[in-house]
């Protein structure tokens, strides 16, 4: 993987326990556990971007004298896709508990011979010039989706930085950010190198919005 591509469960952890739940299809029956532990990994994955975005020393003031702390320079915008990405958005706005937030709107309109194309629906989000924008979503399969969002973005504006987070990648995923959105720093919980021709994630853990708020109409 390039060296901006962050795999959280290369190393051993409590968030590898959280993953085999959330891949578990007897565990998965459960949807508050299953999104709850999006919820915690999206905290997880929150706290090692955090380590990367910049600080300023500060002066707080305690009952008994002056401590001097490195607080964020300047909050983070937190994005998602609907409806999946939500639990794992929650995650982070836990943690970056004073950002703002932006939600997509976006679906396949998938054609008889089974290729798709990328529909954005809407975009509402604060103004985002010189922000750095962390856009989360459950799972990174061919990465078109993200791909057309963040471009779309960038388009209306100047990112200070662009950080994109998922629980599951795919390796073909990986690639399509990386060539078309090279300066990103990606970060992911896993990632599996397969994928089935209606682009999911093998083993991946199934459909992340079906699973946590119930099978569409």
């Amino acid at each position: 993987m390039p060296t901006n591509t962050f795999i959280l469960n290369k190393t051993n952890s409590i968030a590898n326990q959280f993953l085999a739940e959330l891949r578990d299809v007897n565990i998965q029956q459960d949807k508050y556990r299953f999104r709850k532990n999006q919820e915690r990994l999206g905290e997880i994955l929150a706290y090692e971007i955090s380590k990367t975005l910049p600080y300023t020393a500060t002066d707080v003031h305690t009952p008994l004298g002056t401590a001097n702390v490195n607080q964020l320079a300047d909050q983070p915008v937190i994005a998602t896709i609907l409806r999946a990405g939500l639990p794992f958005h929650q995650g982070f706005i836990n943690f970056f508990d004073r950002a703002d937030s932006a939600f997509v709107t976006a679906c396949r309109k998938v054609k008889k011979s089974g290729a798709f194309t990328i529909q954005i629906d809407h975009i509402s989000n604060p103004r985002l010039e010189g922000k750095t924008l962390i856009m989360c979503d459950t799972m990174l399969a061919t990465g078109q989706s993200i791909v057309c969002v963040c471009k779309e973005i960038m388009a209306q504006y100047n990112l200070k930085a662009l950080h994109i987070a998922a629980v599951i990648a795919s390796t073909e995923g990986i690639a399509h950010v990386r060539a078309n959105l090279p300066k990103v720093q990606v970060w992911a919980c896993a990632v599996d190198d397969e994928m089935t021709s209606k682009a999911y994630i093998v083993p991946g853990l199934g459909d992340a919005g079906d699973l946590a708020f119930g099978e569409k109409a």
